[in-house]
């Protein structure tokens, strides 16, 4: 079982956190998760963290589709962030969009952090492989 200091669940969908959070107690140690219900709650979350010298997440996994700021929203000031460490964002999602796939692919060469797209559903081994650190 992985062994990760702080996991973040960015979802406004209840019963998609529920099945995440459910699959992560199988498959990885982790004390803290944490879940947001926008990418602008999840960004000041982690802003706050910073300013509190407390590590951001190892591990995100990140809705496309919601409302207040959406996760391509997030991402734009997540990679701007002063962040010493590589975080795993795993974008979490069920488009079928080729808009989707390409911001994917573009948001990929910006940043330095592992950023995977994975369509819903998610399974117990495929949560398994997508939470090892960045």
């Amino acid at each position: 079982m992985n062994k990760i200091e702080s996991i973040c669940i960015i979802d406004d969908d209840p019963i998609t956190v529920f099945g995440i959070q459910k699959m992560l107690s199988l498959v990885v140690d982790c004390d803290d998760i944490t879940v947001y219900r926008n990418g602008r709650l999840a960004i000041d979350g982690i802003k706050s963290r910073i300013e509190e010298n407390k590590k951001a997440p190892q591990v995100i996994f990140l809705d496309i589709n919601m409302p207040i700021m959406d996760g391509w929203q997030f991402l734009d000031e997540f990679i701007t962030l002063p962040l010493h460490e590589k975080v795993r964002v795993n974008i979490i999602t069920s488009s079928i969009d080729s808009f989707d796939l390409q911001n994917w692919e573009d948001f990929k060469k910006k940043t330095c952090h592992t950023i995977t797209f994975n369509n819903k559903p998610i399974r117990k081994e495929h949560v398994a492989e997508i939470t090892k650190i960045a």
